[in-house]
């Protein structure tokens, strides 16, 4: 096939190495957009950085919807090209445009439209809630870009080109990070400003996978961006897709309540703790995610090849590999809490109450990353259901559990509490469950 890499022959460390770096500097990019927000907005005030905050959620769960086209195009275009078909493949992939697409316009005029009652949920300061409310509104109408850019990443990702859309994704950032300050201090927009330079930067994301896909490259032989949606496809692409997208959009909302709980207990402070917490936190998510997204790509080729000893050695490999990180995530931040914060909320109320977050949450940092590294071994043999099981069932205890903390008299640590004890429930429960159908799901497509 044209354009895309063989995954089931040849080093499997080497590959999974090289196919993992782009995924996880890719991953390590969008999350620098926020970051990068963060960074300039909390040199604004704990104010300000509780106005991006409030949104955060909202745009983690828009990220979260459009797994499903990622994640969608990444299983099913990888197995179509493992399996030698490469009808199947650009069907696929226009296939995850078109549902992309039309979920993202859905998803952003209910956002737009909804922006303020969905803000006031938070009960924060009138003049926050306005604010949140306006950069919402602009955030909003770039949903598009996101989500067509994430079902890009997904083909190239399957065709094992990761390098492609970190490279573009890094164009995206370097732009955000020359525009933040500009808009933000130099034509004194404020939190206006990073929204509209955050705006910009995913849509020339979006331009450049155009032009990538239409001029530069023969990926797949050429597939068009749009079709006729045909049943066998798009039920597919929902099959495998949905659950990984209900859950992560599931766990927004479980964050939405903890925000709101976070703001009852700790004002605003609680609230940018929390939201800007998890901003941080995302380093240790997103290296795993890098990891987890590189293995499922690796595994789809080859499980669909019948190469089992590959799909048990790269899972092995990929544990190693993410538990030294892991290890490493879980000491910095317990013992380098405040000083980590700090960099993106230097007020000393602030970074003393982000510091606390973070000690606490390292303890589970170890498990997170066991959690998103299965998660790629389930989503790699197309079984995207128990993890979603898992992962829901566990993040909604958050929920009864913050409740239970807070009453104990824990206050905002109560909800730190809940959300790392879960957090290792379910690295250490999808692990069991994967050691305990692996004989089963694998030799089912053992290579003879």
């Amino acid at each position: 096939m044209q354009g895309i890499k063989n995954l089931t022959q040849g080093s499997i460390n080497k590959q999974l190495f090289n196919l993992a770096m782009p995924i996880m500097a890719t991953s390590f990019i969008q999350m620098a957009y926020s970051l990068t927000d963060m960074a300039w907005v909390g040199r604004l005030g704990s104010e300000a950085v509780a106005t991006i905050g409030s949104v955060g959620i909202l745009t983690w769960m828009s990220g979260s919807i459009s797994l499903l086209n990622k994640v969608g195009s990444e299983v099913s275009v990888g197995q179509s090209i493992g399996a030698q078909n490469q009808k199947d493949a650009r069907q696929f992939a226009s296939h995850n445009i078109t549902i992309a697409l039309i979920i993202s316009i859905c998803w952003g005029t209910l956002l737009f439209l909804l922006a303020k009652p969905i803000i006031q949920i938070y009960e924060l300061a009138p003049h926050i809630t306005n604010n949140a409310v306006n950069y919402l509104r602009i955030v909003s109408t770039g949903l598009p870009f996101i989500f067509l850019s994430a079902a890009f990443t997904g083909i190239y990702n399957a065709a094992g080109r990761s390098k492609v859309p970190f490279y573009i994704s890094g164009t995206g950032l370097i732009l955000n990070i020359i525009l933040d300050p500009l808009f933000i201090f130099g034509f004194g927009m404020g939190t206006n400003g990073a929204a509209y330079a955050t705006w910009i930067s995913q849509a020339s994301v979006f331009g450049i996978f155009v032009y990538q896909l239409r001029w530069r490259d023969a990926l797949l032989g050429s597939f068009p961006f749009f079709t006729k949606l045909k049943k066998r496809y798009t039920y597919r692409i929902l099959k495998l897709g949905l659950p990984v997208a209900t859950l992560n959009t599931l766990f927004a909302f479980v964050n939405m309540f903890l925000c709101r709980t976070a703001s009852e207990q700790g004002g605003h402070i609680g609230l940018m703790t929390f939201t800007t917490g998890g901003q941080i936190e995302a380093i240790t998510w997103n290296t795993s995610q890098g990891f987890s997204t590189a293995l499922s790509a690796f595994i789809a080729q080859n499980y669909a090849a019948g190469r089992v000893e590959r799909v048990i050695r790269a899972w092995h490999t990929t544990l190693w590999m993410t538990g030294i990180f892991g290890t490493f995530c879980t000491i910095l931040f317990i013992f380098f809490g405040n000083e980590v914060f700090a960099i993106f909320v230097p007020e000393q109320v602030a970074y003393e109450a982000g510091g606390t977050f973070l000690r606490i949450d390292g303890y589970s940092q170890l498990f997170m990353m066991l959690e998103i590294t299965m998660q790629g071994v389930f989503y790699g043999i197309g079984r995207t259901i128990p993890p979603a099981v898992i992962s829901i069932t566990c993040n909604y205890m958050r929920i009864p559990l913050a409740i239970f903390f807070v009453q104990l008299g824990m206050g905002v640590e109560g909800i730190w509490w809940a959300v790392c004890l879960t957090t290792t429930a379910k690295g250490v429960i999808l692990l069991a469950w994967f050691v305990f159908i692996r004989k089963k799901v694998l030799s089912v497509n053992k290579k003879e």
